[in-house]
């Protein structure tokens, strides 16, 4: 059994909100999208490619796919597709030019969660009071402290830590990466868009859900803690518990 919180939020300094978000509980799965463009593309970028995913799994019974492997192409073809969707969008419309959208997806089945991502969108796990970041930004800045050039403190401070290298709908092919999870009773998964951990350190994240009781509230107290940290950004958060 699971229990779910979800919220997102403008922020303070922008006029709108480009993250989308999108919850399937008897599915379960869970999908969290940020996105980017000019005027209103970001927006349209996040919304298409959720809206995409949600009927793709609805005409598409996840159940199908029985193995590890099946998975994995299951979930290349959901993101093929919203990626070719958001990109002929994006290259046919000048107004809408260099749109895209980060995407994080989490399936849970039985006992294992699998995770899809692309962008930096985060999924993280807190266990036992301990946070582990469970997918890897596709970022400028990840890359270099990667390839030993600078530390994840120097990134935290340089004025290009938010440019993305991989994104639905930047290309015509996209190339997420997988990864699955054992998981145990009391663990939490939050899946977050960089308005939350660009603005909240990951101890701070990882305390939170530790002492919060209900997803709910836990969703909450993280947009919250976002918007009194500066609030810079849209904050989207989706919150998992295993009971």
């Amino acid at each position: 059994m699971i229990t779910v919180g979800f919220k997102t939020d403008k922020g303070k300094r922008r006029k709108d909100n480009e993250d989308s978000i999108f919850v399937i509980p008897d599915k379960k799965i869970f999908i969290v999208a940020d996105g980017v463009g000019g005027q209103n593309s970001g927006e349209l970028a996040s919304r298409m490619t959720v809206g995409y995913m949600a009927q793709f799994v609805c005409l598409n019974p996840i159940e199908e796919a029985k193995t590890g492997t099946d998975l994995k192409n299951y979930f290349k073809e959901l993101f093929s597709g919203a990626n070719s969707l958001v990109h002929e969008k994006a290259v046919s419309e000048p107004g809408n030019f260099g749109m895209a959208t980060t995407t994080v997806l989490c399936y849970i089945r039985d006992n294992t969660a699998y995770f899809v991502n692309v962008g930096d969108s985060r999924a993280y796990l807190i266990r036992d009071g301990k946070y582990y970041q469970i997918t890897e930004d596709h970022s400028f800045v990840q890359t270099m402290i990667r390839e030993g050039h600078i530390t994840k403190e120097e990134a935290l401070q340089r004025v290009d830590r938010n440019m993305i290298t991989r994104a639905i709908g930047g290309d015509t092919e996209v190339h997420p990466d997988f990864f699955t999870l054992d998981l145990f009773p009391r663990d939490t998964i939050i899946l977050c868009t960089d308005g939350l951990h660009g603005e909240v350190p990951d101890e701070r994240i990882a305390a939170m859900a530790t002492t919060t009781n209900t997803m709910h509230d836990l969703a909450i107290k993280l947009i919250d803690s976002a918007n009194e940290a500066g609030g810079k950004d849209n904050i989207s958060v989706v919150c998992i518990r295993i009971q």
